[in-house]
């Protein structure tokens, strides 16, 4: 099923206003500095900012990490091989993000870098904040081929093959998805209203951006990848 294009549309200025809450250009009061102070769980990210692109609290997904919400707020991650399921309950109106890099592995540490783990954790996530399995959809994103020559063990694939896999068992509809080929990608999720946005990045340093996504640093990686983009829903 062919997915409709969208623009992101101009970018606005940054946060304003002082002694209190701080207010965006958009005129929303931004919440970050109390979902900074919020307890977290482990794997679940952290990373908060204000977005001057959208004018929305914003939280960065990387590697290995997880994020849950109702909130109007926007989850953001960058992929290159790995990958992103955002599923959606649209009765309960909660929605969560995660973002793995193998379809499975052994060790405690950094499980959720595997999806076999990543998926558990993200449904089970939502289910505790009162979402329902059986009103659940998914939106899949990433397992690009970003390094020329995994011809033979292409990890994209075998992660893209096992997401699908996973949420066909588990009955959850894959409702959109923008996987596999050769590009990076930047991924914004607004869990309140299940909307994704996908931004898909130019690749002119692929070895940059694998070793980059193995550390688990979006930023670099959003750097390395900027440019020749083309939106899509």
């Amino acid at each position: 099923m062919s997915s409709p294009v969208f623009a992101y549309g101009s970018s606005v200025g940054g946060a304003a206003g002082g002694g209190g809450a701080r207010v965006l250009a958009s005129g929303r009061v931004s919440r970050i500095d109390q979902l900074k102070a919020l307890p977290r769980k482990p794997g679940e990210a952290s990373f908060f900012y204000a977005d001057h692109h959208f004018q929305y609290d914003a939280v960065k997904v990387l590697p290995g990490e997880y994020f849950v919400s109702s909130d109007d707020i926007v989850v953001m991650t960058v992929l290159g091989s790995c990958i992103a399921a955002c599923i959606w309950d649209g009765k309960a109106r909660i929605g969560g993000m995660n973002h793995f890099m193998l379809p499975d592995g052994d060790g405690a540490d950094g499980a959720g870098r595997y999806g076999s783990y990543a998926m558990e954790l993200l449904i089970n996530e939502m289910l505790k904040l009162g979402a329902r399995r059986e009103t659940m959809q998914a939106k899949v994103f990433g397992g690009a081929q970003v390094m020329a020559g995994f011809t033979t063990m292409n990890v994209g694939e075998r992660n893209t093959q096992f997401v699908l896999d996973y949420l066909s068992t588990e009955r959850i509809p894959v409702v959109s998805q923008d996987v596999l080929d050769i590009h990076p990608r930047k991924v914004c999720f607004f869990p309140a209203t299940g909307k994704v946005l996908v931004k898909r990045l130019a690749h002119s340093h692929p070895e940059t951006l694998a070793v980059e996504e193995r550390r688990g640093n979006a930023a670099i990686v959003a750097k390395t990848t900027a440019g020749g983009s083309v939106d899509l829903f």
